[in-house]
């Protein structure tokens, strides 16, 4: 497939997910968030429950028995302020827990940043034809579709709990008090737990959803990949670093095989495959190095110090990168790809000056930036 220029067909590099996660742009689950929270709060009904149940009933007993001095002084903000002071620290050993692991994770998801920039008065946010339009654009759609799901398996989840449970929620009334604040209880905390279960199943579809999205929206293109390579190596001790280990590397086996090659194909700075081709040796082209990064410049420079063509086909290159291995031959969907760009490389040698052919390469053996087959 032939690379459309400005076409954005890399995956995001470190550095641009981070200056995303510096902007606030991280990945998100409001339902994996949701979950957890919930889990928790299920959790500490479950331990620490008895404890405002006890609380409850104690105030609930109270509040039924009357002397004659509160007959004679009857003063409801006193009533009020012993149920407040009987209720609050239980209710906030179940509030801060769930404060806490809110905070610790979206800070998670955020790689640690809290980013204040996002607590910032912007308009959009009231601005009514920006809140239409995120409401029945695509992702609007894609919102409330997610959202019709979620009712629909959380409301189903509720119905089989009902369903399970009704007989003993329908008995209440008919037992002591203390009897029917349990019964009550354990059937919130067995709802909260089934509702985190269905929480957990959307979490578990949502994240991958998220990623997939967000990566699709960072993806970069061949220019983008450029400028940011030249400024990260903006800086003369950046420079200085990477031409020593560029000299290391060339020192090394990699100086050897870039003698014997014909021609490097590149991706335009991340990936290097040196090959070359004799019909007595093999029956195809043969990939003698081949290397990323760092090992993919010093090539680069190797074969400018050797005078050999060094032609960009990312896509190319990339596929004969994750399909080959140094010292063998390309791999057959390949043939095709590198027999043009060998007829072009030979007819330079030849003194021609023919158009850089386009080059297809089949979809079985496209790869993005991670090894990863991409359609």
């Amino acid at each position: 497939m032939s690379e459309t220029p400005g076409e954005k067909t890399y995956a995001p590099t470190e550095k641009r997910l981070r200056d995303a996660a510096n902007k606030g742009d991280v990945l998100r689950s409001k339902d994996l968030g949701t979950a957890v929270v919930m889990l928790v709060g299920a959790a500490w009904l479950a331990f620490g429950g008895p404890w405002l149940l006890g609380d409850i009933s104690s105030l609930l007993r109270e509040s039924f028995q009357f002397d004659q001095g509160e007959l004679v002084d009857f003063r409801p903000g006193r009533l009020m302020m012993q149920g407040l002071a009987a209720t609050l620290p239980p209710i906030l050993a179940l509030a801060l827990p769930v404060i806490a692991v809110t905070l610790a994770s979206q800070l998670a998801f955020g790689r640690g940043r809290f980013v204040a920039k996002n607590l910032e008065f912007k308009h959009t946010r009231i601005n009514p034809m920006s809140g239409l339009k995120r409401m029945f654009g695509p992702n609007g759609l894609i919102e409330m579709g997610k959202g019709i799901l979620k009712v629909i398996l959380l409301g189903g989840i509720a119905g089989l709990w009902w369903y399970a449970s009704y007989e003993s929620l329908l008995g209440l009334g008919r037992g002591n008090l203390a009897a029917q604040l349990t019964v009550a209880w354990s059937s919130i905390i067995s709802l909260f737990v089934a509702l985190c279960g269905g929480l957990l199943v959307i979490a578990a579809v949502d994240l991958p959803i998220q990623w997939v999205r967000r990566n699709k929206k960072l993806k970069m293109s061949h220019q983008e990949m450029k400028d940011e390579n030249k400024e990260a190596e903006g800086s003369p001790e950046a420079k200085g670093a990477r031409r020593q280990r560029q000299r290391d590397i060339a020192a090394g086996s990699v100086a050897g095989a870039m003698r014997e090659a014909q021609f490097v194909i590149t991706n335009p700075t991340h990936f290097a495959v040196a090959l070359t081709y004799d019909p007595e040796k093999a029956a195809a082209p043969i990939v003698l190095a081949k290397g990323r990064g760092d090992k993919a410049l010093a090539m680069k420079e190797l074969a400018r110090e050797y005078g050999l063509p060094t032609l960009e086909y990312p896509q190319l290159a990339r596929s004969v990168y994750f399909t080959s291995r140094e010292r063998q031959v390309i791999c057959e969907d390949l043939y095709g790809a590198i027999a043009a760009v060998l007829a072009y490389v030979l007819s330079l040698k030849r003194g021609e000056l023919p158009p850089l052919p386009a080059i297809e390469v089949p979809v079985a053996v496209r790869f993005d930036a991670e090894g990863r087959l991409s359609k």
